[in-house]
């Protein structure tokens, strides 16, 4: 039967994709990017609500970890090591030499062909997509051709859906559409926080270093909670927790806690109060600090400052 005019414009309005969309994700292969796209959910701000007219609250990620590289196939496997065939290789090792020919610019597509995988504690975490295909070269600059125990890498971005079986030679894990990463150590993270002036480098050091592991090693931190979220932002951009540490410890006090409640001042913005808490090693008296991280959008920041916390 023939259709009318305005069946036909009605059937073609409705493909359209919605304006608020965001684009299709950058990833390794066309096959991968179309599956991608076409498993958008509610976690990743990119797919309708269940209820059809409101789009869903996007998941951020505030992760820190370490970077690979993964060669997610048989065929790009191959293609690396013809590009690999053409360096001068000699008296480098296979992770020198991976990193020295994903640097060139000439191998620049081998690098978006790459599984890149954000591990945390060990555990593969989450696979990483650029926003915008420019920041491969992030990536490339996490791979460390010389890495050591202590490297670190942070990564802000967006969680996504799990990733395709075909998309990393099989590994199913939570993908994330990162808009920035930091790689460096945890030694000059530490070199780099202003030590107090009462305080001694030798007495510092170990204080900081102590708060630092003691955030990075809670259970299940994998940057993807409001709660981590801020621990992760507080531990990379807040100086005067390490500062506090090293005071309470001066104190003969003991780093007994570091948990995250709701803030009551939280309204139209989402913010979390992180409370540390000192125990005084001869008294047993307990003091806590606490300071307020707005975690509503993509990137925390501090709500307010580092102040006396007295339980209600």
């Amino acid at each position: 039967m023939e259709q009318s005019h305005s069946e036909v414009q009605e059937q073609a309005v409705t493909t359209l994709p919605a304006q608020d969309e965001r684009p299709a994700v950058v990833a390794p292969s066309v096959q991968s990017a179309a599956t991608v796209s076409a498993q958008a959910c509610p976690t990743c701000g990119n797919a309708p609500a269940a209820n059809g007219s409101a789009t869903a609250s996007p998941s951020w990620v505030y992760a820190v970890g370490r970077i690979e590289a993964r060669v997610p196939s048989v065929s790009v496997e191959k293609e690396v090591v013809q590009a690999t065939s053409r360096s001068d290789a000699k008296g480098l090792t296979d992770r020198q030499t991976l990193q020295a020919v994903l640097s060139k610019p000439e191998n620049r597509y081998l690098a978006r062909l790459m599984c890149w995988v954000m591990t945390i504690e060990g555990l593969e975490t989450y696979i990483l997509v650029p926003r915008d295909p420019s920041d491969i070269s992030l990536l490339v600059d996490a791979l460390r051709p010389t890495p050591q125990p202590w490297d670190l890498d942070v990564v802000i971005g967006r969680k996504g859906p799990i990733a395709p079986p075909q998309m990393c030679n099989g590994l199913m894990v939570p993908i994330v559409i990162f808009d920035q990463i930091y790689s460096f150590d945890r030694e000059t993270l530490i070199k780099s926080i202003p030590r107090p002036e009462k305080t001694s480098a030798k007495e510092f050091a170990p204080a900081a270093e102590e708060l630092f592991d003691r955030i990075m090693q809670m259970t299940d931190n994998a940057g993807a909670t409001d709660d981590y979220r801020a621990l992760n932002y507080l531990a990379m951009r807040y100086h005067a927790i390490y500062a506090k540490a090293a005071e309470y410890f001066g104190q003969n006090c003991s780093l007994t806690g570091v948990y995250v409640n709701p803030s009551a001042l939280s309204s139209t913005r989402n913010i979390v109060e992180v409370v540390f808490a000192y125990t005084n090693r001869n008294t047993d008296v307990v003091d806590k600090c606490f300071v307020r991280v707005d975690v509503t959008d993509e990137f925390p920041f501090l709500a307010t400052k580092l102040s006396p916390y007295y339980d209600r």
